[in-house]
């Protein structure tokens, strides 16, 4: 008997129920995982509250990573025993177990521990695709990015800065000014107390940046366009503040002929040889040294509640997991 969480409401964290699941063999192409580590995302929160609607009853969860104890017929290039890490649909990591499809299943060299894999699948490859793909940045270049001090934030400025970029990061309060700064942020400024945009301006000598790279969201949409050179292109990934507000294209994009695109991973690494390319990447920054991992905090399975108010407070500074047990 596996254990996982359950939501069959749209809700707050009261919604996320602990429950005893009957798991069956797995069937053709698929695995049974045993869960070391489970990656703890924003996006869970937009999946519990409906803003990104799922059919309910639902589990929840995108990213996992650990053990194969079981695999189906026609199953190849995986055994029991493997090292494994993944993210994507169907939801369901918040478990102990689970059943999966070796489609968007990848194998986690053995020089990375699996609680860090649990952390990387999204928030990595993530990084991957906005900074390789969806905005390919050019060493030397100056770009903004929003709440640098989070989970995703550390490992995209440190991928950054890697590249060559200088990187401008924003945060949300002074005490995480030298947590983005160890990551990789030459300038850090809190989005809080300061105008963000001008501090923009007055660093690039009122040119404004290429890019700026936005999961914040509501609060910050106006600032980022505003912090923009002409041609710049604003990539808006997440609403951590709250929905996007519609957008005016004769008042914020045709001043300075702005692009602005929307994308999510599965623009990106839907195609296997895309996932495997983005995740060797991924991986090689990993045990290079140039991308490192720090967990800042562990929380149980029967201890989701706290763990989604603690991401809706913007307590969590860094890659958390939770664990089966």
């Amino acid at each position: 008997m596996a254990k996982a969480i359950i939501i069959s409401k749209h809700g707050g964290p009261e919604v996320l129920e602990l429950t005893d699941v009957e798991l069956q063999s797995p069937g053709p192409n698929e695995v049974l995982i045993r869960h070391v580590a489970i990656g703890l995302n924003y996006i869970d929160v937009y999946h519990r509250t409906g803003l990104y609607p799922v059919n309910l009853p639902s589990g929840i969860g995108a990213e996992g990573a650990g053990i194969i104890k079981e695999v189906g017929r026609d199953v190849q290039n995986f055994k029991v025993g493997d090292r494994v890490s993944y993210s994507g649909s169907p939801l369901g990591a918040y478990s102990s177990q689970r059943i999966l499809h070796t489609k968007d299943l990848l194998k986690v060299p053995p020089s990375i521990d699996l609680e860090v894999a649990a952390t990387l699948m999204i928030k990595g490859l993530t990084a991957y695709y906005l900074l390789h793909q969806t905005y390919p940045v050019s060493s030397s270049e100056t770009i903004l990015f929003h709440a640098a001090a989070g989970g995703l934030g550390q490992i995209f400025c440190q991928w950054a800065k890697s590249l060559g970029c200088q990187v401008i990061g924003t945060v949300g309060s002074d005490d995480k000014i030298p947590l983005a700064k160890k990551n990789g942020c030459d300038h850090v400024i809190n989005y809080s107390k300061e105008n963000f945009s001008q501090r923009v301006l007055d660093i690039t000598e009122g040119v404004g940046v290429p890019v700026v790279f936005d999961g914040v969201g509501k609060t910050t949409l106006e600032g980022s366009l505003e912090s923009l050179k002409i041609r710049g292109t604003m990539v808006s990934f997440g609403n951590a503040s709250g929905a996007l507000p519609d957008i005016s294209i004769p008042k914020l994009i045709q001043p300075k002929g702005l692009y602005i695109t929307r994308p999510a991973m599965h623009h990106y690494l839907s195609q296997r040889d895309d996932l495997e390319k983005g995740a060797k990447v991924l991986f090689d920054k990993v045990e290079s040294g140039q991308v490192k991992i720090e967990i800042f905090k562990k929380y149980k399975l029967d201890q989701v509640k706290e763990a989604h108010t603690d991401l809706e407070n913007r307590m969590i500074s860094g890659p958390s997991i939770i664990t089966p047990n």
